[in-house]
């Protein structure tokens, strides 16, 4: 009975979603395609933050290696949308295995700073091969690259419905994925390590298989960004990228699946109204977070969860 309330209420989503494309103004289309965007980036570190325990400041790194993956092949190899939107995908689930078979040789904080550094060197990396990246300038994609099986990507209404598909892809999958076994081990990974190592898990193989996952989500995000969005540059690559998600997933609530969707809708509609009234904008929204942690500490899903709608998942 929980799981189906759980499955009928992310379908629910889905379809408030797609009611949005025919009820929002135009304006929001743009808004809420970025949003669903950023939302599988969120949902990503979620899984490896919410679901396994693992605080990266490094997922910065997996999102721009799948827009700079699907980026690169489009400028200068004039690959075609779909093949860049696969390139970058398996470049973020490449390089976050690459990354985790160094970095969780640590723990905690040891952990978040070596994943910092990496996004460093990767920020620092692009910057450097200018000649190739464009460093700060960026790449513009043009609009003749942005066609995805022909959808003009570049459109805001095909834009919107594109991200609302990849969107429901990643909720369901990783609906799903926090439904099965492998799930199940991340939670208990999360809660106690040493009593999974008893139970016989392996805690550097599932927190590896997590990081790889939530590399493949980032590396999706990345490169639809890119392509919807036609543009590739260096601050996507910062470390404000790999605080964002974190921020999505600490205001929706850690270890939910809806967590970082409505982390990520909450977040940016917060800035949006308070730079329309104040230039002090971001005070307003460190005041929102600081209020966050004082008395809803598991973000809103989880304290709803925690108060009595114990079967979110």
């Amino acid at each position: 009975m929980r799981a189906d309330r759980g499955l009928f209420l992310h379908l629910g989503v889905l379809a408030a979603l797609l009611a949005l494309h025919v009820l929002a103004p135009p304006y929001h289309h743009t808004n809420l395609a970025r949003i669903m965007v950023l939302a599988v980036y969120a949902m990503g570190y979620n899984i490896a933050f919410g679901y396994t325990g693992l605080l990266s400041l490094g997922h910065a790194l997996f999102f721009a290696a799948g827009l700079y993956a699907a980026g690169l092949l489009v400028y200068h190899a004039g690959a075609g949308a779909p093949v860049a939107m696969i390139a970058g995908v398996l470049a973020g689930g490449a390089v976050a295995v690459a990354v985790g078979l160094l970095a969780l040789r640590t723990a905690g904080v040891a952990f978040m700073i070596v994943t910092l550094m990496f996004a460093q060197a990767g920020y620092l990396t692009i910057l450097y091969f200018g000649a190739w990246t464009r460093g700060d300038e960026g790449i513009v994609i043009p609009r003749a690259a942005r066609m995805l099986g022909g959808l003009d990507l570049s459109d805001d209404n095909t834009r919107y419905l594109v991200a609302l598909g990849l969107f429901a892809l990643a909720l369901l999958g990783n609906l799903a994925l926090v439904r099965s076994p492998f799930g199940r081990v991340m939670v208990a990974m999360r809660e106690n390590e040493e009593r999974s190592r008893m139970l016989g898990y392996n805690p550097f193989t599932v927190k590896l298989g997590a990081l790889a996952i939530s590399g493949l989500y980032a590396g999706l995000s990345g490169a639809a960004y890119g392509l919807m969005f036609g543009y590739v540059g260096a601050s996507l690559a910062s470390v404000q990228y790999s605080i964002l998600p974190l921020l999505y997933v600490l205001l929706g609530g850690a270890g939910t699946v809806l967590g970082p969707l409505l982390g990520a809708l909450v977040m940016f509609y917060l800035i949006d109204y308070a730079s329309s009234l104040t230039d002090a904008h971001q005070f307003v929204t460190g005041a929102a977070l600081v209020a966050l942690v004082l008395f809803a500490p598991r973000g809103i899903l989880g304290t709803l969860r925690a108060r009595g709608l114990r079967w979110l998942p």
